[in-house]
């Protein structure tokens, strides 16, 4: 026989899931009150709510349990799921903290209305439901911080994949470079191994003309490299230091996306890419002009750096309160593996962020299913599924920029079918 407090816990879980619909308009209003939480405003409704409706179910189903039953599993996976779409959607954790206190204040409210309204229901039962309420929101604050953390975990593992690609690629060439010191300067042999060295051999008369030219490249290749990279360690350090503020302006999105994409058109012929613009009206939005440039510039350099045939294409668009741009390229895709962590779990964010918004992994607003290709588009060779060297650091640049600008990430990435990167802006800020 069921023990009359918990006959009263039954009844206040029938309560609250009444008031299911109340408590989340009354926890959006709180949020969007607060000054302090930037990103939920570009939310729509269902991006919003996303995986709290089936905490709710769970933790009511909690409230109906007996003492000593097991606790439900259900609430752990949501609260994890939950975590991974706020990072997705560029929630900061501070964010996502607040987001849980405003939720908690507003059923602490409807505790608080049960009881007046049944003055008869036992008060150790609602103190009960107090502390169920309680144990949720911080087993939920934990579970994020910890998927917060693990996010960091992955980051931190892609850099030091694109570290130990480049040391392959200096590696590669220093050796290349004693092949050649080796063939065209007998007395020296391995002793010159430095870009020094190499750079002041350039002018030795002995030199074969073909050696130094091969000479000259492999020395480029090198400084060119290393400058990369550095170049890119420097813009991370200075995002994961919060020393990148944004600076908002009106622009007009369409014209800015045109821009970049003239910029980059040359470099497309040069490797024999198409690269190919959606048309789109006037887009007037706010924003930070300089950090999209940089955001939408770096994807599609990419994209044309390891795309070998077909080309890429750019699409944008507005929807509701946000807008966003995606870039599509043919190339063989970006396969997520234990030499691609952070792309693993963009890619992770990505599905869970669809089945909650009820599309399958994939469908965007601008697409069909898959990434789309160009005219004169051919089937992706096959590569890989290592992360090119570099990606893993340009990855976290563009997830930092977003981060930054409130601005969510999408990854789809279907093997031998392309990659496409598609950013969704707030259009006020």
């Amino acid at each position: 026989m069921i023990s009359e407090p918990y006959v009263s816990m039954a009844q206040l879980s029938d309560y609250l899931a009444m008031r299911r619909e109340a408590i989340l308009q009354a926890w959006r209003a709180a949020v969007d009150a607060d000054a302090k939480q930037t990103t939920a405003s570009m939310l729509t409704r269902t991006q919003f709510n996303d995986h709290i409706p089936g905490i709710l179910d769970a933790f009511e189903r909690r409230l109906r349990s007996e003492p000593g039953e097991k606790a439900q599993q259900a609430e752990k996976a949501q609260e994890v799921k939950h975590g991974i779409t706020r990072w997705h959607q560029g929630y900061r954790l501070q964010e996502l903290m607040r987001e849980w206190g405003h939720l908690q204040m507003c059923l602490l409210e409807e505790l608080k209305g049960f009881g007046v309204a049944y003055p008869d229901f036992e008060r150790d039962a609602l103190a009960e439901a107090g502390r169920h309420l309680a144990v949720l929101v911080n087993e939920a604050i934990s579970e994020s911080a910890a998927q917060y953390e693990h996010m960091q975990q992955e980051e931190a593992a892609s850099h030091i994949d694109d570290l130990m690609g480049t040391l392959t690629s200096v590696l590669e060439i220093e050796r290349r470079r004693s092949t050649l010191i080796h063939q065209a300067v007998h007395d020296l042999g391995n002793n010159l191994n430095s870009v020094g060295m190499t750079a002041y051999l350039l002018g030795d008369k002995k030199i074969a003309e073909a050696d130094r030219v091969e000479f000259a490249d492999i020395l480029q290749q090198g400084v060119r490299s290393a400058s990369g990279m550095l170049g890119e360690l420097m813009q991370l350090a200075r995002l994961e230091a919060g020393h990148e503020r944004r600076e908002i302006s009106a622009f007009d999105a369409t014209a800015l996306i045109d821009e970049i994409c003239d910029l980059n058109r040359a470099v497309a012929r040069e490797r024999n890419l198409f690269l190919e613009v959606d048309p789109s009206p006037p887009l007037p939005v706010e924003g930070d002009p300089g950090k999209v440039q940089r955001l939408v510039q770096n994807l599609i350099r990419n994209a044309l750096k390891y795309t070998e045939q077909g080309g890429v294409r750019i699409s944008r668009g507005e929807k509701e309160d946000s807008w966003w741009v995606s870039v599509t390229d043919t190339g063989p895709g970006l396969q997520a593996g234990t030499d691609a962590p952070l792309l693993n779990e963009m890619k992770k964010a990505t599905e869970i962020a669809a089945e909650t918004e009820g599309k399958s992994p994939g469908v965007t607003d601008d697409d069909s299913g898959t990434p789309r290709s160009g005219a004169g588009a051919v089937s992706a060779p096959k590569r890989s599924t290592r992360l090119p060297s570099g990606e893993g650091i340009g990855l976290s640049i563009v997830k930092r920029l977003c981060d930054l600008l409130d601005a969510s990430l999408q990854v789809t990435s279907p093997a031998g079918r392309g990659t496409m990167f598609k950013i969704v802006f707030p259009k006020r800020y």
